[in-house]
């Protein structure tokens, strides 16, 4: 019989990026790798000493191109994952964040494609559950936003 892997914790912080189009309707920003048909929020990792919300506004520039600036706290989400020979539990920090300025053409390499979308399809192109329930969470927020 094998060894059991070990157990690793892993962190990554993020968000939900918001606007309104010029009928006034909600749009979220979302990542994706187009041939895999995999749509995601725009998070990663923190570099060594970074804080949490420094982390979400940096990722969160790199991966989509915009400029933003934090908002209230979504709350988190967890998943496991094997790599390395490892089991990992992630941790992912979530905020509402507004834009401020850049362009989703802007967006890093990591992703073939970064775009808003109204926030109804958003819903049904995420990829993993535990991401629509982030947006779920931001979605009363933004509705009572201006």
């Amino acid at each position: 019989m094998s060894a059991a892997m070990p157990v690793k914790d892993a962190v990554s912080a993020g968000g939900v990026v918001w606007r309104r189009d010029p009928r006034g309707d909600v749009e979220v920003v979302l990542c994706g790798r187009t041939a895999a048909k995999l749509w995601g929020l725009p998070k990663g990792t923190p570099d060594t000493g970074e804080t949490l919300e420094a982390t979400a506004l940096r990722e969160v520039q790199e991966e989509t191109g915009l400029l933003v600036e934090l908002g209230p706290p979504l709350g988190t989400i967890d998943y496991w994952f094997v790599a390395a020979g490892a089991r990992y539990h992630k941790v992912v920090h979530h905020w509402l964040m507004s834009p401020t300025g850049g362009d989703v053409a802007l967006h890093d390499h990591e992703f073939d494609d970064v775009r808003w979308f109204p926030i109804r399809d958003a819903r049904r192109a995420l990829t993993y559950d535990n991401e629509r329930d982030i947006l779920a969470r931001a979605e009363p927020i933004l509705r009572a936003a201006p």
